[in-house]
C-alpha cells in the first residue's frame, strides 16, 4: 500500500496574500478562496486530491495570516472530504521550491512514497491518478513528473517550456518563459514528486548559502541573507538542472487547463468547471423548473439566492449566497457574489458583481469577453495588461464590494472598468461622478492610480 501526501502552493509563493492583478476582488478575500463555479478556488484542488487512492493529508502553504475565513474553509473542507488538511504559514515568500523545502519535515513525516505539488492559481481537471499511473509505466522508480499541455507557438513563451523525448516522455530541456520559441509543451504547475526531490533542492540551498557568504549584499541583515538562500524556484533552479538527466518526465493532458491570474480569467475558469460539473457534480447545475428562472446553458445557483421566475440566467453564470435577482433581469457570462442585489430589468454581461453591490432598475453592466481564440484549439487565455500599444485593452467589468449602480445607467464594454467598495455613481450632465467620503476618496484614488483604471463614461 503506497501512501501519498499532497501539498498545495501558489506559483510565486503568494497563494494567500492579496495579488495586485486580482484587485479589487483580492481586497475582500484571499485569491485562492475566491468562488469559481460556486465554490472557493482551492476546493477544486482539494476535491481532486481527495480522490487519489491512499491520500493521507493535504498541506496548504502560504504566508497569509490565518483568519476566521480561512479557518472556516479548512474546517468545512475537512468535514466534506474526510481528510486531514493543514495550513503551513511561511515567514516570507520562499519561492515555489523554497516553500516545500522549508516544510520538508512535515511533508515527509509518515514516510510517504510520493506527494503532489499544485499551484493554487490554475484551473484544471487535475489528472492526478493518471500522473501516478504514468510514473509507474514510463518513469524510473524515483523519477518526477510534470503535468504539461500544448499551447500555440506565440503563447508558449509566456510559460515554462518543455522539450521531451517523444518515445519516453523524458524532459530533455526546460526553459521558464523563454524569449524565443522553444517548445509548444508548457508547464501546467502540477507536479508529482517523491522525497528525493529534497536532495536536489538542498543542493541549491547550499549553493545559495555559499554565494551569500562570498557575495553578501552591502548592509544586509543576517536574517535577510538566510531568506535569500532559502528562496528557491522549482522552475528555474530545479527543473532546468534536472532536465536531460533521466529524472524528470512530462505527462501531457488533453483535458482543460487554464491559469487564473486576473479577475477576468476567473469567469473563463468558471465556465470550464461548470462544463465539468456535467460529469462530476450534475446536482450543482441549475435546470429549468416550473416557477423558477429561465436557465440557458450551465448555471450554478446557491440555494439561499432569491431569484424572480421571470429572470433569465446563463450561460456560464454563478450566483452566490444571499443574492437577490429581480423581475426581468438578464445575466450572462458573469459571477454574482454574496449579497448582491440585481434590481428589476437590469442586464449584466461579462462581469463580476461584488459582495453586497446593487445594480439599479434598467441599468446595464457589460464587459468585453477575454476568452482564448476559439479558432485555435491550443490557445490559452491571455493575462493582458491594462494598456497595450498605447490603447486601453478591453476587459470584463468588475464591481467590487458595496458598489451601487443607479437605475438606467449603462457601463459599456469599450473600456476596462473597475469600481471598488463603498462607491456610488450619481448621474450628472455629461459625466458620471464617484461619490465617497474623504477617507474613501483617498484610498480609492490610490487604488485607481496603481491600476490606472481611470476612465469612466456615462
Amino acid at each position: 500500500m503506497c501512501s501519498h501526501r499532497v501539498m498545495i502552493q501558489s506559483t510565486v509563493r503568494r497563494a494567500f496574500i492579496p495579488g495586485t492583478r486580482f484587485r479589487p476582488l483580492s481586497f475582500e478575500v484571499p485569491k485562492p478562496l475566491f468562488p469559481v463555479a460556486g465554490v472557493p478556488m482551492l476546493q477544486h484542488h482539494i476535491e481532486a486530491c481527495a480522490k487519489v487512492p491512499n491520500m493521507k493529508e493535504i498541506l496548504l502553504i502560504g504566508f497569509y495570516q490565518p483568519n476566521e475565513e480561512l479557518t472556516r474553509f479548512l474546517f468545512n473542507a475537512q468535514q466534506e472530504f474526510k481528510i486531514s488538511i493543514r495550513y503551513l504559514q511561511e515567514y516570507s515568500a520562499l519561492g515555489t521550491g523554497g516553500g516545500i523545502y522549508h516544510f520538508r519535515d512535515q511533508i515527509v513525516s509518515g514516510s510517504p512514497e510520493a506527494f503532489f505539488v499544485l499551484n493554487a492559481d490554475v484551473s484544471s481537471a487535475f489528472p492526478l491518478t493518471e500522473m501516478l499511473s504514468f510514473q509507474k509505466e514510463h518513469g524510473e522508480p524515483n523519477s518526477f513528473v510534470i503535468l504539461g499541455t500544448t499551447a500555440n507557438r506565440k503563447q508558449s513563451m509566456n510559460y515554462g517550456c518543455i522539450v521531451e523525448n517523444e518515445d519516453t516522455h523524458e524532459v530533455l530541456h526546460y526553459v521558464e518563459k523563454p524569449s524565443t520559441f522553444v517548445s509548444d509543451i508548457i508547464n501546467c504547475g502540477v507536479y508529482l514528486f517523491n522525497p528525493d526531490i529534497f536532495q536536489h533542492i538542498g543542493s541549491i540551498f547550499q549553493k545559495n548559502q555559499q554565494d551569500m557568504l562570498l557575495f553578501p549584499y552591502d548592509g544586509e541583515e543576517p536574517t535577510n541573507g538566510w531568506h535569500r538562500a532559502e528562496a528557491i524556484r522549482l522552475e528555474q533552479d530545479i527543473f532546468t538542472a534536472l532536465a536531460g538527466q533521466g529524472k524528470l518526465y512530462v505527462y501531457k493532458t488533453l483535458r482543460f487547463w487554464s491559469q487564473i491570474k486576473s479577475a477576468g480569467s476567473a469567469i473563463y475558469a468558471s465556465r470550464l468547471y461548470l462544463n465539468q460539473y456535467h460529469k462530476t457534480h450534475p446536482e450543482r447545475l441549475a435546470s429549468n423548473k416550473e416557477g423558477g428562472p429561465k436557465i440557458s446553458g450551465n448555471v450554478y445557483i446557491h440555494p439561499t439566492a432569491n431569484i424572480d421566475p421571470t429572470a433569465m440566467l446563463g450561460p456560464n453564470v454563478s450566483i452566490g449566497t444571499g443574492v437577490t435577482i429581480g423581475a426581468g433581469v438578464r445575466v450572462r457570462e458573469s459571477i454574482i457574489l454574496h449579497g448582491a442585489n440585481l434590481q428589476d430589468h437590469c442586464c449584466v454581461l461579462n462581469s463580476i458583481v461584488g459582495w453586497d453591490s446593487t445594480i439599479g432598475k434598467w441599468a446595464r453592466v457589460e464587459g468585453t469577453p477575454s476568452d482564448p481564440n476559439p479558432n485555435d484549439p491550443f490557445a490559452k487565455i491571455d493575462s493582458e495588461t491594462l494598456f497595450r500599444d498605447g490603447k486601453l485593452t478591453p476587459s470584463i467589468t468588475i464591481l467590487g464590494c458595496n458598489v451601487s449602480i443607479p437605475s438606467e445607467i449603462s457601463r459599456g464594454p469599450l473600456f476596462s472598468r473597475v469600481l471598488h467598495r463603498h462607491l456610488r455613481l450619481r448621474l450628472r450632465p455629461g459625466a458620471a461622478q464617484l461619490q465617497a467620503s474623504p477617507a474613501q476618496k483617498k484610498v480609492e484614488s490610490r487604488v485607481f492610480h496603481q491600476q490606472r483604471f481611470v476612465r469612466y463614461t456615462p
